[in-house]
């Protein structure tokens, strides 16, 4: 069998058609359920962090709690205690852990 023959033999039957459908068909199951829902994410973080404001309680990713003091630029300084503060960068304060925060107060 010759490589010419080899690729008749794949190409009939029309099969081809039906693998590139099946491929379009996978990109778009792996957008609208993936990398989409990842960009509303990211965009809503991203407005979250530049909405930022001093007196507001945060969490950050690593599950500090305080209430921002001061914002310099991407420095965010957070009191945590009376007489403790800590400076953590904007991208370490965490949208989704601050909302889960203020529910289980309002709860």
């Amino acid at each position: 069998m010759t490589f010419d023959s080899f690729i008749l033999l794949q190409s009939s039957g029309g099969s081809g058609t039906i693998n590139i459908l099946f491929m379009v068909a996978m990109f778009a199951v792996i957008y609208f359920f993936m990398i989409r829902p990842q960009q509303r994410k990211a965009r809503e973080q991203s407005k979250f962090l530049e909405e930022l404001k001093k007196g507001e309680q945060v969490v950050t990713t690593g599950g500090m709690i305080g209430k921002i003091s001061k914002i310099e630029d991407n420095v965010v300084t957070l009191a945590l205690d009376q007489k403790t503060t800590a400076q953590f960068t904007k991208g370490a304060i965490s949208k989704e852990m601050t909302e889960a925060l203020a529910d289980a107060k309002t709860a």
